[in-house]
């Protein structure tokens, strides 16, 4: 069993950062590969970025690649979701989720979840 808790979220202005943390219970945190998911109101939970257990690979979905970065230290068992040049479109709860194996997009390969931060991001 992984409990998730996210941290992180908040309301910013267009261009502006945040960081996303999310802390996992558990002594096998560095065996799950971790992955952040955003839901925006009325549309269906997306992928956003993925991260191997050793964080050795990572993947994003093509709208944030290059303002987005997904860290983790298993040390802390900590994923993190560095958000930089934000958009209104960047609007949703962003939840982080764990899952065994390789670092997938699919939001049903992921087991486990937490409940999600709030990111707001106003034009």
């Amino acid at each position: 069993q992984v409990q998730l808790v996210e941290s992180g979220g908040g309301l910013v202005q267009t261009g502006g950062s945040l960081r996303l943390s999310c802390v996992a219970s558990g002594r096998t945190f560095s065996s799950y590969a971790m992955g952040w998911f955003r839901q925006a109101p009325g549309k269906e939970r997306e992928f956003v970025a993925a991260i191997s257990w050793s964080g050795a690979s990572t993947s994003y979905t093509d709208s944030v690649k290059g303002r987005f970065t997904i860290s983790r230290d298993n040390a802390k068992n900590t994923v993190f979701l560095q958000m930089n040049s934000l958009k209104p479109d960047d609007t949703a709860v962003y939840s982080c989720a764990a899952r065994t194996g390789y670092s997938g997009t699919s939001v049903a390969g992921y087991r486990y979840w937490g409940q999600g931060t709030q990111v707001t991001v106003s034009s």
